[in-house]
């Protein structure tokens, strides 16, 4: 089956706003096997949502759209679709009912435009936004599909398998396969040798596409098969699962909607130990994330932003006379940071960062992109340079990632043996 895609908005002809949304659909069409033969954007303006959709429908069978469905003069694409095949709209008073509730949950102010949000072309099939005001529609016209939804991404992401899968698959059933799919993360390790470390494996040979998605820090090895059966599909996946493992164990941090954070949170809380973290050039990146898991407060005692010399020196501990003589950006340093917050918080971890993110500061010796990372546990201290060849925001996104893997592997070794893998 084919499925165009057309996103809707000024914002995104602008290039005010980046266009994630398509990129997000056409990947899970084609994870279902469903190709995806064009993509368009146009502007909010009836004529030209007219005109994509049957310039896109005249080489799919189907079309999702997304954009202009919410309660302002310039969110057309309801009145578009409707006047483009001959459609009334009509209310749903239900769904305007639903949609008064959220307001009133939240108290927010209600104006009378809002009330376009429940209309809809006649013959349409609503579909739910559980995270959101605009719900979207499916229409069938003329043997074609048509499915609208909100441009907002996060709401996106919850109606496409919930509520479009459903419909597609329900208006199609021919096309259904039995699918099976497995993200595997990768960290420390560039695409190149990925693709090199899984040559002789052959899965595109023995019918497993593979397909790799660098999202900076990481690298995304996608793993599909499709097959007649649940159970044949499940089968031929496991096999490339284990293949692959084999050849990247030591990278893989993480399956399918894990994070790295997310899996350190989850050994520390096993194991039952705490930790207290130091940074400077990460400016709390890395205590941000951990605590974007709940519960983190099981395991995170504190986080400080030690970023001046006088910080190191006052809540850490850090002499001045090694700052003088190695440098903020020095092994020493960053040793004396991770032991100086472990002892400061009494946890058991104590975890550190400091470097040069540029785009100033770098010298011959230490040139801008150069980190360290520690982590201390009260019995040895454990310490790796890095030199990172990104501009400031990589640098730090890079940093805090390599200190959460070398947190990782310290859990899953069971102590500071896996150090020279670090």
């Amino acid at each position: 089956m084919r499925v165009g895609i057309l996103t809707i908005g000024n914002e995104l002809i602008s290039g005010r706003t980046q266009d994630t949304n398509a990129s997000y659909i056409a990947r899970e069409l084609n994870i279902q096997g469903w190709q995806v033969p064009i993509m368009m954007s146009v502007d909010d303006d009836e004529t030209a949502i007219a005109k994509a959709l049957d310039h896109i429908l005249g080489q799919a069978q189907a079309v999702i759209a997304t954009g202009g469905l919410g309660p302002t003069a310039d969110d057309k694409t309801t009145v578009a679709v409707a006047r483009a095949y001959g459609l009334k709209l009509y209310r749903d008073e239900a769904i305007l009912l639903k949609i008064r509730g959220i307001f009133e949950r939240y108290g927010l102010n209600w104006i009378p435009n809002n009330d376009k949000q429940a209309d809809f072309p006649e013959g349409s099939e609503p579909i739910v936004n559980p995270v959101g005001t605009a719900w979207g529609f499916a229409l069938n016209v003329q043997g074609k599909l048509i499915i609208v939804l909100p441009g907002v991404p996060s709401e996106i992401k919850r109606m496409f398998p919930q509520g479009v899968l459903p419909v597609l698959r329900r208006t199609f059933p021919e096309s259904a396969q039995a699918v099976a799919t497995r993200t595997i993360k990768l960290s420390g390790i560039s695409e190149a040798e990925v693709d090199q470390r899984l040559a002789d494996a052959d899965l595109e040979g023995r019918g497993v596409a593979v397909g790799f998605y660098p999202h900076f820090p990481e690298i995304r090895v996608v793993l599909t098969v499709r097959k007649a059966s649940e159970t044949e599909a499940q089968a031929l996946l496991k096999t490339a699962e284990e293949q692959v493992i084999q050849r990247l164990d030591r990278h893989i941090f993480a399956l399918d909607d894990e994070t790295l954070e997310g899996t350190v949170a989850a050994l520390l809380t096993e194991k039952k130990l705490t930790l207290a973290v130091a940074e400077s050039c990460t400016g709390g990146l890395i205590t941000d994330r951990l605590t974007d898991i709940s519960g983190s407060s099981v395991f995170l005692e504190r986080g400080a932003v030690t970023y001046s010399n006088l910080a190191k020196t006052e809540l850490l501990g850090v002499p001045e006379e090694t700052i003088r003589e190695f440098g903020a950006v020095s092994e020493q340093t960053a040793r004396l940071m991770a032991e100086g917050v472990r002892k400061l918080g009494h946890t058991d971890l104590g975890l550190s960062s400091t470097g040069i993110a540029g785009p100033t500061g770098g010298s011959e010796q230490k040139p801008v992109g150069t980190v360290f990372v520690a982590l201390a546990d009260g019995k040895e201290t454990i310490c790796r340079k890095y030199l990172f060849r990104w501009e400031r925001r990589r640098v730090k996104i890079a940093t805090s990632q390599a200190a959460l893997t070398m947190l990782k592997r310290y859990l899953a070794t069971g102590g500071m043996s896996g150090k020279q893998q670090v």
